[in-house]
């Protein structure tokens, strides 16, 4: 899968625990002229045992409030969708996951949306409709806290 240590592009990513090359740790550094910008946010990817034919799962760890990530931490984004057609018909199959993709093509993806929600489809319609409706008061309040308290247990 390819390791990478160094922060490079606003991210670094590990294995967990050495001897399992399936579950990855990175940090996200909020990026800049964002709402989200001064936050480190960890989160865990978990690599399915046919990788790359299949997408990881990746989860927040740090709270985050962001319309595509659920309460749970889950992230909802096109390139961790399953291969093939989306039976909905919002997403056309290039956008889904590809063999291709990486580590880094996905905390690419994963940077731009922090950047740029999706409010189309969100997986937390509460963050959507204050991201739609209340961007500079609710939402922006909602993400300093997370911010703030990312900071402090960036570390740990």
């Amino acid at each position: 899968i390819g390791q990478d240590q160094n922060a490079l592009e606003g991210f670094s990513a590990g294995l967990i625990d050495d001897n399992d090359l399936y579950r990855w740790e990175v940090l996200i550094i909020g990026p800049p002229d964002t709402l989200y910008e001064g936050g480190v946010f960890k989160a865990h990817l978990t690599f399915p045992k046919d990788y790359p034919l299949r997408p990881p799962k990746m989860k927040f760890i740090t709270e985050i409030w962001h319309p595509n990530v659920d309460k749970n931490g889950d992230v909802c984004i096109s390139i961790l969708h399953e291969p093939g057609e989306d039976k909905y018909g919002y997403e056309k199959p290039e956008e889904r996951w590809l063999p291709i993709h990486t580590v880094e093509t996905i905390m690419i993806s994963v940077i731009s949306m922090l950047a740029d929600p999706n409010g189309d489809s969100p997986a937390n319609v509460d963050a959507a409709k204050e991201w739609r409706e209340d961007r500079h008061g609710e939402f922006k309040r909602k993400v300093a806290r997370c911010v703030r308290k990312s900071q402090e247990t960036a570390f740990e």
